[in-house]
């Protein structure tokens, strides 16, 4: 496995590759998204098992994301004429809306730390970006267990206050309107 991972703030990988979008091939740089906060998925590989239940799940809270300035980005090492492929033969995958981009060289998550070099794929990786492209949090795990868009957008959520109310934090499971802390003093109170 290749391991080159991101720093937690420090600007993200740059990268610019072929995508699927709303049905139309298109070529997608990170650097487009610069002032919206983006939530970058990489996955394994298309036509499998697990990929298209989190795929799927955050289809289904894409239009929440969208609502937090937030754009989703996918990433595999399979084609854009295998995503299209995909696409086209699974009712899941079609309602998918955000970007799906192609990674067959492995660049993208060689850079990102997410290549298995063995088996030409990537891990499950999710990192979030903020609106000045600096990385805010990311997680790396086994192919075998799936994410959760739930918890990944009270992560966007809290990344997101967190940029908005300097010196103070998020405690574990904090949701908006829940008390955070200021390091050093007790709860600030329900926000």
């Amino acid at each position: 496995m290749d391991i080159n991972t991101p720093k937690i703030n420090q600007p993200a990988p740059l990268f610019s590759a072929k995508a699927l979008h709303h049905n139309d091939l298109k070529t997608i740089n990170l650097t487009d998204y610069r002032g919206k906060w983006v939530v970058l998925v990489f996955y394994p590989a298309d036509f499998t098992f697990i990929c298209p239940t989190e795929l799927g799940d955050l289809a289904d809270k894409y239009e929440e994301f969208q609502k937090l300035h937030t754009e989703v980005l996918s990433v595999s090492t399979d084609t854009v004429f295998v995503h299209k492929a995909w696409h086209d033969n699974s009712p899941t995958i079609a309602k998918i809306k955000f970007p799906m981009l192609a990674d067959p060289t492995g660049n993208i998550c060689r850079a990102y730390g997410t290549y298995i070099s063995e088996e030409g794929l990537s891990l499950r990786g999710t990192f979030i970006i903020d609106p000045d492209g600096i990385l805010k949090a990311f997680e790396l795990h086994d192919n075998s267990i799936g994410r959760s868009s739930t918890e990944l957008l009270r992560k966007v959520k809290a990344a997101q206050f967190v940029r908005e109310h300097g010196g103070e934090v998020c405690p574990a499971n904090w949701e908006p309107g829940k008390a955070t802390l200021k390091p050093g003093l007790d709860l600030v109170g329900k926000i």
